[in-house]
Formats: C-alpha cells, structure tokens, sequence
C-alpha cells in the first residue's frame, strides 16, 4: 500500500514537473501562430485564427537569415576546433603523468565557473583594438574558450574508463602512439566526443552576452542577439509572435539533436560516474 502511494506521488511529482518545463514551449510555440493583433486584445491559450504569417515573415527577414548563417558557422568552427583540442588535451590528463596535471584540471573548472558578464567589457575593448570586433573569430575564441572546461571534463573521464592494454596492444602490433590514439583510443571514446561536441554546440548556439557585446551589425551577429532588434513585418507591428516565431526555428534543430542523440549525450555525461 506504502509503495503503491509512493509511486503515485513519484508519478504527480513527475507530472507537475514536466508540466512547469514544458508549458513555457508551448505557449511560445502558440504565440508564434497567432496574428499579431491578438496579443493583448484576446485571450487565451491556442490561437482564435492559426496563421504562418509569423514564420514567413522571419525568413523574409534579412536580419534574421544574415544571423542564423553566422550562428551556424560559428558555432560549428568553434565545436570542431574545442573538441579537437579538448580531445587531446583529455587523452594527455587521462593518460600520461606529469607535474601540474590537477591544477590544469583546476584552473579549468575555474574558467567554466567564471562569470561571462565580467569578461565583456575587458573583451570589448580589446576586440576593437586589435581588430577582432564584430567578426566571426571575435565571437569564436570566446566561446572556445568557455566551452573547452566542460569538454576537457567530459572527455577526460571518457578516457579513463577505456583499457590501456588496447593502446599497448596496437603498439605492439607496430602503430606509433599518434596510430594508436587516432585509430584505436578515438574510435572507443566517440560516444564522449560526440557528448563533448553536442554541449559546446549547445553552448555556442544559445549564447546571448557575447553575441550581443561583441557584434554591432550583421556581419557577425548570432541569432539570439538578433532577437533582440526584431521588430516583426514593420515597425508599426507588435514583434512578439514574430520573435517567437524565430525562436521556435532556432530551437527546432537542439530539440532535434537532444531527441536523436540523447543516448549517446547520456552515456557520455555518465562515464566514470560509477566504478566498479
């Protein structure tokens, strides 16, 4: 009777919870088919007349498009350049014993626990200086730089859990230890690397403080700070169905990512928790 009871409210616990995530999804998702002289006149939660005039206007709008190019290659050059050298930062922590190797580890959990805000103004300054302002590589090195800790984390972890006596192996068998790291440790870790590779991505593509510090036009400027100087069809109209009409077409691609690779992400960000 106690465990019938404890697995009911387990159960409505379960429910309230994924009511109060997914709710806020939803109701962005509502307003991005309402017309926009809906909000504010009418109530409700679905839509009085269902209209694709929102999504129709975001791809018509060259703020837009021009942002979702830049937030596409730039946070596909920043993951493929993190988790390359995340991956070979991780396999030397993991691997190989030298002085400082705990105080790298330390002073990359720093960085990660780093306030972002505090950095803007420094970074501003200096970009404009040397030239870095409101460019692709000006948004690049910093979030690099951020998403690195997470994945030297994740990785190193990876790596621990994979047998040395594979890599003695392919050595023994004549491979050189660049052979035996690219062919054999590599290939066993995918699953941590594509876990490290899907949160730097996220990272990058959600970032707001930076894209929006450190761009001053289209040239460079993410999507999430393009959301911010949305102002829908005209600027005589209400932009807010417009806006979250453009953030249901970036959030579409994570959902889809998360949904196809979710055990993968699972089994990375969960290896080296248990020993045994």
């Amino acid at each position: 009777m106690e465990t019938a009871r404890s697995k009911w409210l387990w159960a409505l616990a379960s429910l309230l919870i994924l009511v109060w995530t997914v709710f806020p999804i939803l109701w962005i998702v509502m307003l991005s088919f309402k017309q926009p002289g809906e909000i504010g006149n009418q109530k409700g939660f679905l839509p009085h007349h269902w209209t694709w005039d929102n999504y129709r206007t975001v791809f018509k709008t060259d703020l837009f498009t021009a942002a979702l190019v830049n937030s596409i290659g730039i946070s596909l050059i920043a993951t493929v350049i993190g988790v390359v050298f995340a991956t070979l930062v991780a396999y030397a922590i993991a691997r190989l014993e030298f002085p400082g190797k705990k105080a790298i580890l330390s002073f990359a959990l720093a960085i990660a626990m780093f306030p972002v805000v505090s950095l803007v103004g420094p970074l501003f300054d200096l970009w404009r200086d040397v030239g870095l302002y409101d460019t692709w590589p000006g948004l690049i090195i910093p979030y690099i730089s951020f998403a690195l800790p997470l994945a030297i984390w994740t990785l190193s972890a990876f790596f621990r859990e994979i047998p040395w006596e594979m890599e003695q192996a392919a050595q023994v068998d004549g491979a050189t230890t660049w052979q035996a790291f690219r062919k054999v440790i590599v290939p066993l870790a995918a699953p941590g690397v594509f876990t490290a590779a899907i949160l730097t991505f996220f990272f990058c593509w959600n970032d707001f403080v930076f894209g929006i510090s450190l761009t001053s036009s289209d040239r460079a400027r993410v999507v999430p700070a393009a959301l911010a100087f949305f102002t829908g069809a005209s600027e005589f109209q209400q932009p807010t169905t417009a806006i979250c009409a453009a953030a249901v077409v970036v959030t579409v691609p994570i959902v889809v990512i998360v949904l196809a690779f979710q055990r993968r992400i699972v089994a990375g960000l969960t290896s080296g928790a248990v020993k045994g």
